[in-house]
């Protein structure tokens, strides 16, 4: 009906041409498709924690783009030396620095062919750079070197293909977001009130985890949604002190071994106006994945029952309504066999890509934020989708937070409490400005005289930004 009646309106005009009526009757086509199918999203919701997928939608073959970035500054009122965690950290208890960076720029492109058949891709660029860079090297007395996080020159973090049987069962094959925790579900910047990604998940698993696996997921219609994954197991020889096993997650070589393999789930649930709770977790083996050996070669008799079993269990949730956003998220893990393993990698050789440091046990990291929208008290401005949130956040993590065979206090720098306060201001949702104070406050321990205090110096910054993340159909 609205076809015909823009038509007879196209014959009554003075003069209409071919082209603008067939450009016409396309806008009018694409109208009606969106006005059957008013809820076809591309992207993943805040509170929603449905994973981010093209929509299947057999009717019309559709093109997805979008991605996400941010811009950010720092200053630092605290010492940057990798000595800084030393016997003497008072020496740089008076020093500052600061940081301009792109922490993370992707692009994601995304295409429906329709049958449930579907293809999603992400890059990105971190640093704005290629993933090689020049680092101070902690372990090997503050040496300057190049270093390679991952094979290639940029981060392919997303490539899989997808078939959709119906809305409860959905195969996944391909390079994908590893959902294990609140931060690798919903790490665009739009989905977290700092400034930078949450220090305590950030710091002791991979954050974006990105594998290649096989997946299986689906939804129901009352709002529980569910993943389950099959991959490669992470590489024990790369996990180390201060982000736990962080980096067994990549690879120096073209491809990741898969001498061992894991699984990974995740449970949301969303059947409450405003609220998602998310139950997530993780196992698998990771010692022997890789293709180094240590000096003496492999004492069989030493490590033929480590298996370096790496476990984790995460629990967040989100809240949205009234103006106020609430979101919250524990992770704990467990690395069996993990002073074999510190052995292990201690007594590798020099050029191996092993970090050679001790490793935890188990690691843990907690956060709470909340913040309010006073955009929200005007209605023209809540129309306008215009938000103003202040809020607050506090961080618990410590990657060393138990280990053997070492003094209690060793370490004591991996725990902190983090504390932040600042703003988001959204002119379009897809568009924000954000600034932030913290405050890192350090572990106490034992001094050199044998007294308890802070022997640490606390961490204060203060932080910018301007993230932008948005997901399109055309």
């Amino acid at each position: 009906m609205i076809l015909c009646t823009l038509c007879v309106r196209a014959e009554d005009s003075i003069k209409v041409s071919s082209a603008d009526l067939q450009a016409l009757m396309q806008r009018v086509e694409r109208l009606e498709q969106a006005q059957a199918h008013p809820n076809k999203r591309g992207y993943v919701d805040g509170v929603s924690g449905a994973t981010r997928q093209v929509p299947q939608d057999t009717t019309k073959r559709r093109f997805t783009v979008g991605g996400y970035g941010e811009v950010t500054a720092k200053h630092c009122f605290y010492s940057n030396n990798y000595l800084r965690y030393g016997k003497n950290p008072e020496k740089y208890a008076n020093d500052h620095y600061g940081e301009f960076d792109l922490p993370h720029v992707v692009i994601y492109l995304g295409y429906d062919f329709g049958k449930g058949w579907s293809v999603g891709t992400e890059i990105e660029f971190e640093h704005g750079g290629t993933e090689s860079a020049i680092e101070i090297e902690e372990e090997e007395g503050g040496e300057y070197e190049a270093e390679i996080e991952r094979g290639g020159e940029v981060a392919l973090e997303q490539f899989w293909l997808q078939k959709a049987f119906n809305r409860y069962a959905i195969l996944r094959a391909g390079m994908q977001v590893i959902p294990v925790g609140g931060l690798n579900a919903h790490h665009e910047p739009t989905e977290y009130f700092s400034v930078y990604r949450n220090e305590g998940e950030f710091t002791i698993i991979p954050s974006t985890w990105h594998e290649v696996g096989l997946t299986f997921m689906g939804s129901t219609p009352n709002g529980w949604h569910y993943q389950a994954m099959f991959l490669p197991g992470l590489d024990s020889d790369r996990f180390n002190r201060k982000n736990w096993i962080k980096p067994g997650t990549g690879s120096p070589y073209e491809f990741k071994l898969a001498n061992v393999f894991a699984g990974a789930a995740r449970v949301d649930y969303t059947g409450v106006k405003g609220l998602r709770l998310s139950l997530s977790g993780y196992c698998g083996n990771s010692f022997r994945n890789t293709l180094s050996k240590t000096n003496a070669e492999l004492d069989a008799s030493a490590y033929k029952d480590v298996k370096g079993t790496v476990s984790i269990g995460a629990f967040d949730f989100a809240y949205k309504d009234y103006g106020v956003v609430l979101r919250g998220s524990f992770i704990y893990g467990h690395l069996s066999d993990a002073a074999a393993i510190t052995q292990y990698n201690i007594s590798m050789r020099k050029g191996s890509v092993s970090s050679k440091q001790w490793v935890a046990s188990d690691a843990l990291a907690a956060g709470i934020e909340v913040g309010y929208d006073f955009f929200s008290l005007n209605k023209k401005l809540a129309e306008k989708k215009q938000s103003f949130y202040v809020f607050g956040r506090y961080d618990y993590y410590d990657s060393m937070f138990r280990y053997d065979n070492q003094p209690t206090d060793m370490y004591a720098w991996c725990g902190r409490h983090r504390a932040a306060v600042g703003i988001n201001y959204f002119p379009i949702k897809q568009i924000g400005v954000k600034a932030e104070f913290s405050y890192g406050i350090l572990k106490q321990g034992t001094r050199a005289d044998g007294t308890r205090g802070k022997i640490y110096n606390d961490e204060p910054q203060i932080a910018v930004g301007i993230v932008y993340a948005g997901f399109y159909q055309l």
